[in-house]
């Protein structure tokens, strides 16, 4: 192959993308109490939801190793690309930064970009889908970098789930101020940052209204719509994301849309009813 795509497992492969050898997933694992899931095609989300709703601990993820990554790189003819989870919230940027780095030792034909996706989930689909986009565009290793950094930085991730209890006790929402209002129904509209960390936007009462305010985020803050891609990503709700998809698509006009349930990590992370909107 001429190229690869390594695409971290919390980003959600489509059917389209799961077709193309081209892009290899790089999966995550997830430990609940003695039970391992890896984050590929075996991941069982009922068996997994279930698991963890019955569990009062906590799952950890651990990412890709770098040998993993320098392994699939290697499939590459002269050009490689890895997009993973944003850096500020795994170490999965990391491992595959060091995987690129000891390939360029050791077989520097091949040139490597590691994309710091600065969101999860589809973020990063839309991100593996641009980078096939300006590969067969004919685009240079070089404009492929630079066009696909700039959608990067054009890009906006939105998110509403049902609780944050995993996010909260692994440490991923550091910067937002602890809140209880479970009793209340208290939801909050989430985004991340430019740098790709976890902010807080606004909140509802009850998981529809929060929804209702991260669609007016979305079509309020969005630039040029009828040029970019909708993703949405839902846990185990597939219902609850065409709302939300259509929702938006009333207020907007885009170029294309997908919707996909959500493989291990995001599942992890938005637990079950979460949804995720990026464009």
């Amino acid at each position: 192959m001429d190229y690869v795509i390594v695409l971290d497992s919390c980003g959600e492969r489509t059917e389209e993308m799961k077709k193309d050898e081209r892009i290899i997933p790089a999966p995550l694992t997830m430990q609940l109490d003695d039970y391992m899931f890896t984050d590929d095609d075996t991941f069982d989300q009922a068996d997994f939801l279930r698991k963890a709703a019955a569990s009062p601990n906590c799952p950890k993820s651990a990412c890709p190793s770098p040998d993993y990554y320098r392994a699939a790189f290697e499939k590459a003819g002269d050009r490689a690309y890895a997009v993973t989870l944003s850096a500020e919230l795994s170490g999965s940027y990391n491992s595959a930064m060091l995987a690129k780095d000891l390939l360029s030792e050791e077989n520097p034909q091949i040139r490597v970009h590691v994309f710091n996706s600065r969101s999860a989930s589809v973020g990063e689909t839309l991100i593996a889908r641009k980078i096939t986009e300006c590969e067969q565009a004919g685009m240079t290793f070089e404009q492929v970098v630079e066009t696909v950094e700039a959608y990067i930085d054009g890009q906006n991730t939105y998110f509403v789930l049902e609780n944050l209890e995993t996010l909260r006790k692994n440490g991923r929402l550091s910067n937002i101020k602890a809140f209880v209002a479970s009793a209340l129904k208290i939801k909050p509209v989430m985004g991340a940052t430019p740098e790709g960390t976890i902010i807080q936007l606004d909140q509802a009462r009850g998981i529809n209204k929060a929804l209702v305010k991260m669609v007016g985020y979305i079509a309020e803050q969005v630039e040029k719509p009828e040029e970019k891609v909708l993703a949405i990503a839902h846990c185990n709700c597939r219902e609850r994301g065409e709302m939300v998809r259509d929702a938006i698509l009333e207020k907007i006009r885009v170029k294309d849309v997908i919707l996909v349930d959500t493989a291990g990590i995001s599942t992890m992370y938005a637990n079950d009813g979460g949804i995720i909107a990026v464009i």
